[in-house]
């Protein structure tokens, strides 16, 4: 049967705990000839229907290294973004290409692309969910804190995609996360009620005044987001204005734990969601995160292709 990742819940605890590992040691082979190249004769589509910089050069690199020959599509490009169907795309794509990466505006299209592919479907990014995001946030905290149950994580900033994807590997792993967030930019009620129903992890969603400082207090891990994200341009002053409070800076790096890191999956804005001190800082390892774009997402590819 074909795997998909849409989301982090396509994976098990296990596999996730796995994947981590393997990306850590498949950067430990980089440049070695002993690295895999398990794709070697095959072709993934890295599909963007929203402009990139990680995603597309971790991805197209990460093909090439392990074997493989990345097409990048742009939407504006082909026949999908002149209204052929995603259904139509979808039954195209799976007769020319091993996999397709796919970076675009809502969920619904990534389950449309899905349910009509018979070959793997990544979710590079969508409005709900950046799960390739947090593969390679949650290798950055093991390589830096040498586990990852057991962890409090505080998010500061929107409920996004990207908070989605934390509270859902909080339910996988069993960690604990704080979100603090302004009254009307919470999380997915959805994916805040499938975590309440998990077996594992601890998750809380805190708006209230202090809700930042409480969350970073004693946290391993603290991290955010830009508070407009593509597309929400036309909100950015109620947004600004909503996240006002919301920067995270030294003073409050500080109530964090002693070696506490600072995550960050960029483009970041210094003086909005996090001051220029921390994500330049000794608290920050978002370059390292950035870097394991590339290593976490080979790790997924040799995953999910057969």
């Amino acid at each position: 049967m074909t795997r998909h990742f849409r989301t982090l819940r396509d994976l098990s605890r296990d596999e996730l705990l796995a994947l981590i590992e393997r990306a850590i040691e498949l950067k430990a082979l980089r440049g070695e000839p002993s690295h895999p190249r398990p794709l070697q004769g095959k072709s993934v589509g890295i599909l963007l229907e929203k402009s990139s910089t990680r995603t597309r050069i971790s991805f197209e690199v990460g093909v090439y290294e392990l074997g493989g020959l990345p097409i990048t599509l742009k939407s504006g490009d082909i026949q999908l973004g002149r209204g052929e169907t995603i259904e139509d795309s979808a039954r195209m794509f799976s007769r020319f290409l091993h996999a397709v990466v796919f970076r675009t505006s809502t969920h619904e299209r990534v389950l449309r692309l899905a349910a009509n592919s018979t070959i793997p479907i990544i979710n590079g990014l969508c409005d709900t969910h950046h799960p390739t995001q947090l593969l390679a946030d949650l290798q950055t905290v093991q390589e830096n804190l040498g586990h990852l149950e057991g962890m409090r994580v505080a998010w500061v900033g929107d409920g996004n995609n990207m908070a989605n994807s934390w509270i859902e590997a909080s339910s996988l792993l069993g960690f604990e996360l704080v979100l603090a967030v302004p009254p009307g930019y919470e999380p997915d009620a959805e994916v805040l009620k499938a975590a309440e129903q998990s077996a594992r992890g601890q998750v809380r969603v805190l708006t209230g005044p202090g809700s930042v400082d409480e969350a970073i207090r004693d946290s391993d891990v603290v991290t955010t987001d830009v508070w407009v994200s593509m597309g929400q341009e036309g909100e950015q002053g109620q947004r600004n204005a909503a996240f006002l409070d919301f920067m995270v800076d030294a003073r409050r790096m500080k109530l964090a734990k002693r070696d506490a890191i600072f995550l960050h999956c960029l483009p970041a804005h210094r003086g909005e969601e996090v001051a220029a001190e921390v994500i330049d800082g000794p608290w920050s390892r978002v370059w390292d995160e950035a870097e394991n774009r590339l290593h976490a997402q080979k790790a997924l590819l040799e995953f999910l292709v057969p």
